[in-house]
């Protein structure tokens, strides 16, 4: 076991393990740590912990410093040079005409250098535009290219939900979403009902993913013939996923009535689903799926 803390360096950024040392550390302090981009000012988001030596890249480096005040000023200050820099850089995109969309400009803690994020269709030969910003700020300069999605997180925004979007608020890494989940909670299949501001699959379908599985389990799906507790047999009309409820057409002497029953009240046996979505709309949602992966794997290899 080895005792490290957490560090962010962005909201809902990724959480980096530092050794604590000796220092008395706490959660939502500021720290000064040393990172493979130099010098940097994080924030911890949890007491010093003890966790296994296999969840820690070695060698964990120590933090530095508990954040000062004078710390404190110099990271409000990048914030302010952060703007200015952006206003220049869209001005040199502008200038070389290059289709590029710039989404944010960062300082390192330390000024050592500028990284700035945007966003193309392609690639992009930036390397005149890097020489024209290296001889204006006068230090390193980095231009990364992201995808829509860590635009978004960037960026942020509110969701159909009518909350802050989820990539921005709370989640601190991508993770596949797929069609799956979405006819497991059965939602519309329709691309623009389960597309979120980024364009790809919400991932707020990942969260009730495996809550909807284990419910379904014990569901018969729409169109299941089904024999009630009463002797009564008859169809499935609709089912309430969360209250495990079920609607059922059945004979009632000449008639049919739809009556509601509870799934412990009825004996079926499963069968597949027949209902089809709309084969446009698949091959957009798994078109999204393929955009979706292809850029979480291009973030694996970055990092």
């Amino acid at each position: 076991m080895i005792k490290v803390i957490g560090v962010r360096f962005r909201t809902a950024g990724k959480i980096y393990f530092f050794d604590p040392g000796k220092l008395d550390i706490k959660r939502g302090e500021h720290v000064i740590v040393e990172t493979a981009r130099g010098i940097e000012y994080g924030t911890v988001v949890g007491d010093p912990r003890n966790v296994e030596d296999d969840a820690v890249v070695q060698p964990l480096k120590p933090v530095l410093r508990i954040a000062t005040e004078r710390d404190d000023e110099q990271e409000a200050g990048n914030k302010i040079k952060e703007k200015e820099a952006f206003k220049i850089c869209l001005e040199k995109i502008q200038k070389h005409g290059l289709e590029m969309k710039l989404i944010d400009a960062e300082y390192t803690f330390d000024n050592n250098k500028v990284l700035f994020y945007f966003t193309a269709d392609g690639r992009i030969d930036f390397r005149e535009l890097v020489k024209d910003l290296a001889a204006v700020f006068k230090t390193r300069i980095e231009l990364r290219q992201i995808g829509v999605r860590d635009e978004t997180k960037i960026l942020g925004g509110i969701g159909i939900c009518g909350r802050e979007l989820c990539c921005h608020r709370h989640l601190s890494e991508f993770v596949p979403v797929s069609i799956k989940m979405a006819k497991e909670q059965n939602l519309s299949l329709n691309p623009t009902k389960i597309s979120g501001v980024c364009g790809r699959l919400m991932c707020c379908l990942k969260h009730e993913e495996e809550t909807y599985e284990e419910l379904n389990k014990r569901l018969p799906h729409v169109g299941d013939h089904v024999t009630t507790e009463d002797g009564l047999k008859g169809e499935v009309h609709s089912v309430n996923v969360l209250r495990q409820l079920v609607k059922v057409i059945v004979d009632v002497g000449d008639e049919k009535e739809i009556q509601e029953y509870r799934v412990e009240q009825l004996r079926f046996k499963r069968r597949h689903r027949h209902n089809k979505p709309d084969v446009q709309d698949v091959a957009e949602l798994k078109e999204l799926e393929k955009l979706e992966k292809e850029e979480i794997k291009s973030k694996l290899d970055d990092n």
